[in-house]
This record gives C-alpha cells, structure tokens and sequence, in this order.
C-alpha cells in the first residue's frame, strides 16, 4: 500500500516477472494511506510512503523493525540518509532528516545512533518544490529568482494550487509565506502553535481573496490541474512535471533560494506479516535496490539510495543529466515512453549533490502535528 508516485504498474510487472511472486499495489492519496496503514497493520503487508509518516506508524504499532543485516544492498546506501548529507558542506535541513528515524533504539524508540534493526528501507528520495507554466509566467533564475513567494504572489490569484497533505502542504505554505515576507518563523521544522495561528490567519485571507483554485490529493489530479490551464503554479511532485513535459506543456521544476522541501521515500514492513509473506517482503525490498526499479525511477527524476547499482542501466546522457546535472544533447524519455526532457535542457537546481545540499526542510510530521491538522482542514473546507 502507498501513493501513486512509486506504487506504478511497470514496477509490479516486472518485480513480480524478477521475483516469481503475486504482487498487489494498492495505490492512494498520501493522507489516506496514512490513516488506513496506523489503524489497520493487517491491511498491508509492505508500506511505501514518505519519512514523514514514520512517527505516526511506529508509535501506533504498525510496522516492525526491520532486521539489517536482511538486506543485501545495505552496504551500498548512501550517506544520505545514513547521516543526514551527501557530503560535510551540505545543510542537513530543518525538521525529521531521515537519519534521525531511521535507527530502532535500545528502549524501542528511533534514533540517529547506528542499530541492527531500522524502521524503513531507505530507497528512493527527492527535493520538491513547485511547478510553473513558462507560457504564462516568465522563467526565473534557479536559486536567484524563483521563490517559494511566488506560491502567495497576488499576480497568480485564482490560478494556484498546494498538495493537500497537513505534512506536506503546510511547509510549502509556510516558505512561501515567510518569502513573502508576511510572517517570521523561528524554526520551519517545529513551528509553534501561535506561529501556525498566524500562518492559517494569512492562507485564511488569501482564500477569501479567491487567491487558491484548488487542492490535489493525487499526482495524476495534479497534472490535470495544470494541463487544463486551471492553474499555472501549484505544489508539485518530479513525475507530474515530467509528465506534463512529455505532452508538450512547459512547466519548469522550481529551484527556490529559500530551499527545497526535501523527502525521502520509506518502505515499511507491517506488524502483521508473517511467514512466507515476511520473506516475500524482504525479497521485495531487495529487489528495490537491485538496480532496475532505481533505473527506473531515475527516469522520472527520483533518486535511489545506492545510485550506483542503477548507474550502469542508464545511458550516459540519461545519468548525466538525471545524477550529475549535465545538459544532455539528446531527448530523454520517461517512464511513459515519452520524451520528457528535450535536447539542450540542464535539470533544474543541477547535480545530485548540488539539490540535496539545498534542503531548507524535510516532510515533517511536528509536535503539533494533531493541531496542524485541525488547522489545516479548517482551511481546506472553510
């Protein structure tokens, strides 16, 4: 169980084709699955999500501690979320860094301390931002000129959407505001309850100004969002922008100065599985970091833990422009079939490197994380 953005029918094909197992994906929006996996375990047997989630389904007991020393390709991950960065300069971003969740402490709790058992399989990862269509709205500068302000900019009214997803949306909301200069927040990844007052305050007014046509719940309802000229800026996920570029239609992928909104994806295997399905999922997990799925995902701009085993699945052009950041002279297709990235084009914010080292802050679920949703459907339905 998990979201559209990895729970797609090419991966299932071919785990189940590479593996000899029945594989069922059972794909929904972030804020459903959440609430589905932490009260129903037994509905799941792996759950794919965002790191965000992570608080919520340990602390419920919904998902068991994976044993280490299980997964073949352990070895190979990154730094990244072992540590919280790519290399010794790179900001490690306000709020739940990975790292900081993926351990099982001695007393059951998460850590960043190094254990045997973690809580998710670190796999595939992203900076979001926003996207923008450059036939109505002039292409900025990445890291000089594009703004997480623009989200709140006047000249956009009526035209704008946010992911809606209380964990997600709400920092989006929260940069743009504080780029707009229209609130000061002390500390992006723990803002405070008269801060998030403040913060429902602005987007409560800016709602009765007509400033927001909607809020997507899915990737495919966000693409259909932009491609029907409903808005021509709104919260974004990589796939939706490549898709969207695939048939022609000219959003840019923003690369803020203020920061990304950084994610990382967690495959968790539930308090309920057992047996021979436990020994499926580990094989499923395996496979993940294999090198096909990362490949693949690759193609749709997401990033795998151990990037190096896909690396000799991707053309050169195809790593050059997705990991190094290096204008290809080529088109590049996506996951689709179809060509999403044309000759000439250099990937918005650059490098592996160069994006990851940008993060102003990760999905977070805060410790008012029960006030932030009272607030945010209080917004949404108002």
């Amino acid at each position: 169980m998990g979201t559209h953005v990895t729970l797609q029918e090419a991966l299932r094909q071919r785990a189940m084709k590479d593996l000899g197992i029945n594989i069922v994906y059972e794909p929904k929006g972030s804020a459903a699955v959440l609430q589905k996996a932490s009260m129903q375990p037994e509905s799941f047997d792996l759950y794919e999500q965002w790191s965000n989630s992570i608080d919520i389904l340990w602390n419920s007991g919904s998902i068991a501690p994976i044993e280490k020393e299980r997964l073949t390709y352990w070895p190979e991950i990154n730094a990244l979320t072992k540590t919280g960065r790519l290399n010794p300069k790179a900001k490690i971003g306000a709020g739940d860094a990975p790292y900081k969740l993926l351990y099982v402490q001695p007393s059951g709790d998460l850590g960043s301390t190094p254990s045997n058992q973690i809580s998710f399989l670190p796999y595939v990862h992203n900076v979001d931002s926003f996207g923008y269509n450059t036939a109505v709205i002039p292409k900025g500068i990445p890291y000089v000129t594009e703004s997480w302000g623009w989200l709140l900019d006047p000249k956009y009214r009526g035209k704008v959407a946010v992911v809606n997803a209380p964990t997600i949306g709400l920092f989006d909301m929260a940069l743009a505001a504080q780029a707009q200069r229209l609130m000061v927040i002390n500390d992006i990844g723990n803002i405070s309850k008269p801060e998030l007052d403040e913060l429902f305050h602005i987007l409560a007014q800016k709602k009765q100004e007509g400033h927001f046509s909607g809020y997507w719940n899915s990737v495919p309802e966000s693409i259909e969002f932009m491609k029907t000229g409903r808005v021509v800026i709104e919260s974004m996920f990589s796939p939706a922008v490549a898709s969207l570029n695939g048939q022609d239609i000219p959003v840019v992928y923003a690369a803020p100065k203020e920061g990304y909104r950084g994610w990382h994806g967690v495959m968790c295997l539930s308090s309920s599985t057992t047996g021979a399905t436990k020994e499926a999922a580990y094989d499923y997990m395996n496979w993940w970091l294999s090198g096909w799925p990362g490949a693949f995902i690759a193609r749709q701009g997401y990033y795998i833990s151990n990037p190096e085993r896909s690396r000799e699945l991707l053309s050169e052009e195809e790593w050059n422009y997705w990991y190094a950041g290096k204008e290809t002279t080529m088109p590049l297709k996506g996951t689709d079939g179809k060509i999403s990235v044309q000759a000439g084009h250099t990937r918005t914010g650059g490098s592996y490197e160069k994006r990851f080292s940008n993060v102003a802050v990760w999905n977070t679920v805060m410790p008012t994380y029960d006030y932030t949703l009272q607030k945010w459907y209080e917004f949404i339905s108002s």
